[in-house]
């Protein structure tokens, strides 16, 4: 998956003129935590969050101080050294950029311009619709040897049930001779399905079927 078919593009900004007044009022507003800040071209010259803000803010106890604070612009305490994104970066690619670097969201540039923002919230509700999370299923997780073909293995028992896959996973065992599959499969009684993986050789690791079921 792409970045372009997930990020935001009707973004929220500012310009390194405005207030750190008017910053905090837009993301209470828009219940938002980042604000990028562009020039008059449209370029990305910066980005402010609510971290920047409560790191440069004057304590509560200086109260003169915190009102002169909030009417200064947004230059003095935005970040500048910033790290982008293009639309045709992978989304899991930029997952891993957000990790590596700590930070909650990433600019989305094209020839210089911003044309979107991804944040967290838009990489876990990603992953959400990836997994098939947020369409009923039951969840199948399966002990196979670490092979060429395993899944496709798999897959054709449940074709012969005509069950409909609705995400695949795999994951590394802690034996390295293994790999686990992850389903949801879109069919409530797993029995008959768990009981046709087992004959063929393949351990079913969740769910466990009860006693008198197998």
């Amino acid at each position: 998956m792409l970045v372009k078919h997930i990020m935001k593009k009707n973004v929220i900004t500012l310009r390194p003129e405005d207030t750190i007044s008017l910053a905090l009022k837009s993301m209470k507003e828009n219940k938002i935590r980042h604000i990028p800040i562009v020039n008059d071209h449209h370029i990305l010259v910066g980005i402010i969050t609510e971290r920047d803000v409560k790191d440069a803010s004057p304590s509560i106890f200086q109260l003169e101080l915190k009102e002169n604070f909030l009417t200064k612009p947004i230059k003095n305490v935005m970040s500048t050294d910033l790290i982008t994104g293009h639309p045709l970066d992978f989304v899991e690619e930029i997952a891993a950029v957000l990790i590596d670097n700590q930070i909650g969201c990433l600019p989305i540039l094209q020839d210089r311009k911003l044309v979107g923002l991804i944040t967290e919230t838009d990489l876990l509700h990603t992953f959400v619709k990836l997994t098939g999370a947020d369409q009923p299923a039951s969840h199948l997780e399966i002990r196979v040897p670490n092979k060429p073909g395993m899944l496709a293995e798999v897959s054709s028992i449940l074709l012969n049930r005509r069950v409909n896959i609705a995400s695949a996973l795999v994951y590394s065992d802690t034996d390295d001779r293994y790999k686990i599959l992850v389903l949801r499969v879109q069919t409530i009684n797993v029995t008959l399905i768990i009981k046709d993986i087992q004959s063929s050789g393949y351990q079913v690791i969740w769910p466990e079927l009860p006693e008198n079921a197998k």
